[in-house]
């Protein structure tokens, strides 16, 4: 079914880009047209539906390049994992997705769950027996026996277990491979969260093994040294980067020299997963503990870094209806609003291998729409109450919660 949208101001995805009085033109999945109103109104033709809305803004929907569904946001998450049935678990799920889709999110990528949950969930959203947003899954990450997130069920030794266990979960059918090349807050017997947790040619071989395979490579790093060996290594992506200092009483990140400007120059992308958690630190510590980190985020973005938005929701105080706090950390860090539209829609897209598919509002790009009342540019705020959200072609009024009953042992809807 083919259906047109009309808005005050149509914002195609990159920064500076602006149609007023716009329009977009879906047929299917797909976006058939996009552009000035009277344009896209006349390649429509008669009888197409329009869904007019004065007085507001169409973007692309949002990404988020980091969560975990299968944490409840609570204070222990990692116990109510535990306590949790797979099929429950599915259905907490399915219900944590619709919330993203709530919030504007239409592409989210699921960066470690248990057991390939997440991978079931994609293929029900994908099928369209359940509503959410596109979900790419990296399955169980890759730690080392006792390492960062072990409980979940991808802990491994050796050059040669890692590539065997590579291989099985891209068998399995994840979309990507996550590493964890540092320990983390999640495990507090395993690794200081700064430590990193495999040697270099380890992480070396995961990276060779999953890019044989065509599987890109997110490696969850914070200490300076296993952000260099992620680098070196080949990853995709650096998640979290915050190079949290290894001397005790350090106040503030300890990037060593020239490590920044070689991951502008290679073009990975950086998720520093700015969330909630971050609000509460600013409570409980105060803004000027935290400056130092938003200066290197800051300075990141000026250095060329890609930064992408991602909210690591799931983890304690970073809960699922907070996609738009994490996008005014950017905003505090020092970065334009309309640049941190770019680091939540065209940037991240690209960096999650997608942005030929999703990003931008233009022909051939999947439907992936986002209508909000203002202009985000003059305010992210008007980000937080979508009024409608489209995923390849599908209408979701956020509020709405349609989901089936499910089960991870069939493959009814």
């Amino acid at each position: 079914m083919a259906f047109v949208i009309t808005a005050d101001l149509l914002l195609p995805g990159p920064d500076g880009e602006e149609v007023p009085d716009g329009a977009v033109l879906v047929a299917g999945e797909r976006i058939v047209a996009s552009g000035p109103r009277r344009d896209v109104l006349t390649a429509a033709g008669p009888g197409v539906p329009v869904d007019d809305r004065p007085g507001r803004t169409l973007l692309p929907g949002l990404v988020d390049a980091h969560v975990h569904l299968v944490f409840d946001a609570g204070p222990d998450p990692v116990g109510a994992l535990a306590a949790t049935s797979d099929d429950d678990l599915l259905a907490a799920m399915a219900e944590r997705a619709l919330t993203l889709l709530d919030c504007g999110v239409t592409t989210v990528r699921d960066l470690g769950d248990r057991g390939g949950i997440a991978i079931r969930l994609r293929d029900l959203i994908g099928s369209g027996a359940v509503p959410g947003p596109r979900l790419l899954a990296a399955g169980p990450p890759l730690t080392p026996a006792g390492g960062h997130c072990w409980f979940l069920g991808g802990a491994v030794a050796g050059p040669d277990d890692l590539r065997a266990a590579v291989r099985r979960t891209a068998a399995a059918g994840a979309d990507l491979i996550k590493i964890m090349v540092t320990g983390g807050n999640l495990t507090p017997a395993g690794p200081p969260t700064w430590e990193t947790q495999f040697r270099p040619a380890e992480i070396a071989a995961v990276v060779a093994e999953a890019h044989r395979l065509g599987r890109p490579v997110a490696a969850h790093v914070h200490g300076g040294d296993g952000v260099a060996a992620a680098l070196e290594a080949g990853a995709d992506t650096l998640e979290h980067c915050s190079f949290l200092p290894s001397r005790p009483g350090a106040t503030g990140p300890a990037a060593p020299a020239g490590l920044i400007g070689a991951i502008a120059a290679r073009g990975v992308a950086v998720c520093p997963t700015l969330s909630a958690v971050i609000t509460r630190n600013r409570r409980l510590a105060g803004e000027e503990r935290l400056r130092p980190w938003l200066d290197l985020i800051r300075h990141e973005h000026e250095s060329g870094v890609r930064l992408v938005a991602g909210t690591d929701a799931g983890i304690p105080h970073s809960p699922w209806d907070g996609y738009l706090e994490g996008l005014r950390w950017f905003e505090r860090a020092g970065i334009p609003r309309g640049q941190v539209l770019e680091i939540a829609t065209t940037r991240a897209a690209e960096a999650l291998g997608l942005g030929h598919r999703t990003g931008r509002v233009v022909p051939g790009a999947d439907a992936d729409l986002l209508v909000v009342e203002g202009d985000p540019r003059a305010d992210l705020a008007v980000l937080g109450a979508p009024e409608l959200v489209v995923v390849r072609g599908r209408a979701h009024v956020p509020g709405r919660r349609p989901i089936p009953p499910l089960s991870v042992r069939s493959n009814d809807a």
